[in-house]
């Protein structure tokens, strides 16, 4: 039996855990999938090797040793409960800003990108809580009147029975990667693993 690690932030295994995993058990019955949570970007893991795998965005804080491959685009929406104000009629600038949001931050920043975005309108969003997860953000969002802004690809499945919107403001796109040490280019069963990871995410 042979584990390999994968190292992801929350969303990752709810949305392609399942299909990569069936995956596996028809193609390798004998390997075995172990998740980890993923709280930065720094590749000590990867180079420890006690990650085989990262998936996630790249960052200042990535080696500059480690081999990448794009595995998907993803963009920001807008989440809120099903009876929010939000469900009916155009979402502009000024009502999108108007509400009280959850900012997602692992650093523990007090704004983003959307604030950013909504400067060049000559607006600002009033954050009432910061918290590290998507999955925190979006339990947060399904039971209050607060206003979450998530990855949409990243977080599908986590997203049932709660209305998404697009955002009013464009925002850059982010990419998705997959991420790996050179040492493991060559061995068949981590490239197996990385063509299996990229099928699963194009689907």
């Amino acid at each position: 039996m042979r584990t390999f690690t994968l190292r992801t932030r929350e969303g990752f295994v709810e949305n392609f855990g399942p299909d990569l995993i069936a995956r596996m058990s028809v193609e390798a019955p004998r390997v075995r999938l172990r998740f980890v949570p993923k709280p930065n970007k720094e590749s000590a893991p990867l180079r420890d090797g006690s990650v085989d795998l990262e998936i996630g965005v790249v960052g200042g804080a990535t080696g500059p040793e480690v081999r990448m491959q794009a595995l998907y685009r993803d963009r920001f929406i807008g989440v809120v409960r099903k009876r929010h104000a939000l469900n009916k009629g155009e979402i502009t600038p000024v009502r999108y800003a108007a509400g009280k949001h959850i900012l997602i931050s692992r650093r523990g920043l007090e704004e983003g990108a959307i604030d950013e975005a909504l400067k060049s309108f000559g607006l600002e969003r009033e954050i009432v809580t910061i918290v590290e997860s998507f999955s925190a953000a979006l339990a947060l969002a399904r039971n209050s009147d607060l206003i979450a802004s998530v990855p949409e690809r990243h977080t599908g499945k986590l997203r049932a029975g709660i209305h998404s919107f697009q955002l009013p403001f464009p925002l850059p796109e982010i990419t998705v990667s997959l991420l790996w040490h050179p040492r493991l280019d060559a061995d068949p069963a981590h490239r197996w693993l990385r063509g299996c990871v990229r099928d699963v995410c194009a689907q």
